[in-house]
């Protein structure tokens, strides 16, 4: 008899103990899955790649948030990020995961921002699902949304706050029309991107003037001046001037979500993802590759999207104050009346190169998580019919970046030389006021 009291109570104690099975782990695709998500949303919503940016930090921070709660190798952003708010949560808040509900602040923080949200909100039920099926309880699943939702409000009042919501208010941008300024360009002659970007608050920099690069060589019609030779330099980088290498690699690093094509008296828009989400989907490869945990894929990605928009930040700010002519609209006027680069103008000034800084920053930042010779293969855009490419490092691929601008015939030199400086100096920063740390 007391053999079987002994049996059936070690059956209680192990049917309880089935109770208290942790809920299942997530893992860094989960994350990447977000981001590639977002990206299909931004080229539905034609997001320009300052703002995508400002979408991809947030959403990250959201995520971050979560995770250095409950993580202690995961440092809190408080006291690092320019007015990062004290973030409380109700001590009832329990019985969530983790991961769980950081992916879902992910999911809920991108449904506020992204004007087409509705369609996050379908991919995050469908995630939720997913979840079901692999063990987590609906106890778990309710608890994880609730705290999720909570963190994401605490991240978008702080997004609010930023200023950019202010820029609407501001008068319309108005063309200078002097020599050697910013025109629009066709097919499409859109008017100019974000010309007051360089008025939101920044993540990490004193000012959006914190890295002023050196100012662009001086426009001159004088076939003598320095400017000229770099007219005839983009000139006779056209056409029969481009080795087949230098155009598959302008081509695999357009990324213009403005991209549009003449069909008789239409204009047809091209699918393409900006910058940072090309850069932001390199990282997620470097995690995937590397097998890098959850915490720290949720980490680099949030550190890159931080990088990224102080990038665009600092970038616009050169932007819109040099405010200089692009080389179509210069050759075409001072050279060829028929000439078209490789690549389609993007609708903003010319210096600096927006490639040059974004990719650059990206670079400093990912080589600090994986190293100096990182080999992996980019293939980001194969969705969108761009062959995969073999990088040996991420200063290789920045590298390669930069000058695809000048191979496509939408930037002079010193606009990519100083580019790709003043994107080191952003990158460098960010790690330094983050005191990042390899884990």
């Amino acid at each position: 008899m007391k053999r079987n009291i002994c049996i059936w109570v070690s059956g209680l104690l192990a049917l309880s103990g089935c109770h208290k099975t942790p809920p299942p782990r997530l893992g860094n695709r989960d994350i990447g899955k977000v981001i590639n998500q977002m990206a299909d949303v931004m080229i539905h919503d034609v997001t320009n790649p300052p703002l995508a940016s400002r979408f991809f930090a947030y959403t990250c921070l959201a995520g971050y948030e979560v995770v250095s709660r409950d993580n202690k190798q995961v440092k809190s952003l408080r006291g690092k990020l320019n007015d990062y708010p004290v973030i409380d949560v109700p001590k009832q808040i329990s019985g969530y995961s983790n991961e769980l509900s950081a992916v879902l602040a992910m999911y809920e923080t991108a449904a506020k921002l992204q004007p087409s949200g509705s369609l996050m909100l379908k991919k995050e039920e469908l995630f939720v699902d997913s979840c079901r099926r692999i063990g987590f309880s609906d106890a778990i699943i309710d608890s994880s949304k609730s705290y999720a939702k909570l963190i994401s409000k605490k991240i978008l009042t702080y997004a609010k706050a930023d200023n950019y919501r202010k820029i609407s208010n501001y008068p319309r941008y108005k063309l200078k029309g002097t020599p050697g300024s910013w025109d629009l360009t066709p097919p499409a002659y859109m008017l100019p991107v974000e010309p007051y970007f360089n008025t939101v608050r920044p993540f990490t920099l004193d000012s959006a003037a914190q890295f002023v690069p050196d100012p662009p060589i001086p426009f001159s019609t004088d076939k003598n001046s320095a400017f000229y030779k770099f007219l005839l330099m983009s000139y006779a980088k056209s056409g029969s001037g481009l080795k087949q290498e230098e155009k598959d690699i302008a081509n695999f690093w357009d990324c213009n979500p403005f991209a549009v094509q003449n069909d008789g008296h239409m204009l047809i828009g091209l699918k393409k993802i900006s910058p940072g989400a090309h850069w932001m989907g390199i990282a997620n490869i470097a995690c995937r590759q590397s097998n890098a945990s959850f915490a720290k894929t949720m980490e680099v990605n949030t550190v890159v999207a931080i990088g990224l928009m102080d990038a665009f930040i600092c970038c616009w700010d050169d932007k819109y104050r040099t405010n200089r002519i692009r080389p179509e609209t210069a050759i075409r006027k001072y050279i060829d009346p028929h000439w078209k680069p490789l690549l389609q103008t993007p609708p903003f000034p010319e210096y600096i190169s927006g490639h040059s800084v974004v990719s650059s920053t990206s670079a400093v930042i990912l080589t600090h998580y994986f190293g100096n010779n990182f080999a992996y293969t980019d293939n980001v855009e194969v969705s969108y019919g761009v062959p995969p490419r073999r990088f040996a490092s991420f200063t290789q691929a920045a590298k390669e970046a930069a000058i695809s601008r000048f191979w496509g015939g939408i930037h002079f030199m010193d606009a990519i030389d100083n580019g790709v400086m003043q994107g080191n100096k952003v990158g460098n920063r960010v790690l330094s006021k983050l005191s990042i740390d390899l884990h």
